[in-house]
């Protein structure tokens, strides 16, 4: 377990961040948070360190979160998602996430850019109705998002690129993608088991992040519950623009 205190100067402020995350506040926060980590411990530790603590984050979130999500997109995108993450297992030592890192982060900016360009560029105003659930689109995407929740926890942008479209309410939103997550976080932990990940060390570098978590994840929660749909979705599509932007620098990087 590390003692130096400059991990923990990184460490608390990243657990924070993915606990706002958690909450309902935007996976853009928990991209920032898995790099701030990895400044002081390798990527691959990090992201290990990580996911026990957004385990226990999600069962706060699912308590929080409980009488709300919609179950016909968890059941449209679930399937995908699942193949993602086996094939980001079976695949983890021969494909580099880096490329589908940036092809997930270029596509999501085109999105995000469409959506404020059609709600402040100068044909501001009209009315674009919710899209209904597209079987095709929901598997493409539940598989991109499982494949980056499992190479980096960054399954995020995947997820609202598909959702964000459907305009569900801000609560059925925030409800439909924790429960997406946990179940998607709940699955990672036999393949990073199985390539071992989850070693007595990293173990106990997360207990001790640990007491950080509920404290972040409420927060996020109360946020989410006073926004109005009007500053909800300009609010989400910003996050998932930061998301895309740190998914295709860390893909450039790598």
């Amino acid at each position: 377990m590390p003692q130096d205190l400059s991990f923990y100067y990184a460490a608390v402020p990243a657990v924070l961040l993915v606990g706002l995350a958690k909450g309902g506040m935007g996976d853009a926060l928990s991209l920032i948070g898995l790099p701030f980590l990895a400044l002081v411990v390798s990527p691959v530790e990090a992201a290990a360190i990580l996911l026990p603590i957004l385990v226990f984050m999600d069962m706060i979130s699912l308590v929080i979160w409980r009488r709300h999500g919609d179950w016909a997109t968890l059941k449209i995108m679930l399937p995908g998602a699942i193949f993602g993450i086996g094939l980001g297992w079976a695949t983890s030592a021969l494909v580099p996430g880096n490329i589908l890192r940036i092809v997930i982060g270029a596509v999501t900016i085109l999105f995000c850019l469409r959506y404020f360009w059609n709600n402040f560029g100068p044909g501001a105003g009209k009315v674009f109705p919710p899209r209904g659930q597209r079987p095709v689109a929901a598997s493409l995407w539940g598989t991109f998002s499982g494949y980056g929740s499992f190479v980096a926890h960054a399954g995020g942008a995947p997820f609202q690129f598909y959702a964000l479209p459907l305009k569900l309410q801000p609560r059925e939103y925030t409800g439909t993608s924790v429960r997406f997550f946990a179940i998607l976080n709940a699955i990672k932990l036999i393949p990073y088991f199985a390539l071992g990940q989850l070693d007595t060390q990293n173990l106990a570098t997360s207990a001790t992040l640990l007491p950080f978590a509920p404290l972040a994840t409420l927060a996020g929660a109360w946020c989410v519950r006073r926004m109005k749909p009007a500053i909800f979705y300009p609010f989400m599509y910003a996050m998932a623009l930061i998301a895309a932007l740190l998914i295709v620098r860390e893909g450039l990087g790598g």
